[in-house]
């Protein structure tokens, strides 16, 4: 009843113009910084550390303002969803039979599981960024972020539904009896 169209439109128009004001924010700032050194990144992609490296300029406003605003876009989002997360474990619990609340566990579980992963690697990248973190650790977590994050998401979901697991074991039982051939 809450979520109508009306809502919607304005959540989504919400959350864009927040995060277009956010993107042009440090974009305007880092275009302010001077470039004297190196013009090579040394990272997968022009991300935020890697590229504030490269500046000559003080940039301890821009990472302090990246800081603060992790908080509000990561941190804020991470614990409404480890809320909604400790709500659905309760409504679970209290399912009576064993093998439904195993069934339903099994799936949040492998949910919850990409939402640390993916916050998690924000968190660490984005809320406490230091000089200690090095630079092969700083790509792992952007990996995991970036790529790895995306790509279990269609997995963890798909492999969630009975015509695809079919479709696996037929596959797999297809390739037993090729390999006894």
């Amino acid at each position: 009843m809450v979520m109508d169209l009306t809502f919607c439109v304005r959540a989504v128009l919400l959350c864009w113009v927040m995060m277009i004001a956010v993107t042009l924010t440090l974009s305007v700032t880092v275009s302010r910084l001077q470039f004297c050194g190196p013009n090579v990144i040394d990272h997968f992609f022009c991300d935020f550390d890697p590229l504030l490296e490269l500046s000559c300029s003080d940039t301890f406003l821009l990472k302090l303002e990246d800081m603060i605003l992790a908080v509000p876009f990561v941190v804020c989002p991470f614990i409404v969803i480890l809320v909604s997360y400790g709500y659905i474990i309760i409504t679970i619990m209290k399912i009576p039979s064993v093998s439904g609340r195993q069934k339903t566990f099994s799936t949040c579980s492998s949910h919850l599981a990409v939402v640390f992963l993916y916050y998690g690697s924000l968190i660490i990248m984005y809320l406490f960024p230091n000089k200690k973190n090095k630079k092969s650790v700083k790509k792992v977590l952007s990996l995991l972020y970036t790529v790895v994050t995306p790509l279990l998401n269609p997995m963890i979901y798909s492999l969630s539904n009975r015509d695809i697991k079919q479709a696996f074991k037929k596959l797999r039982n297809k390739k037993v009896v090729c390999l006894l051939n």
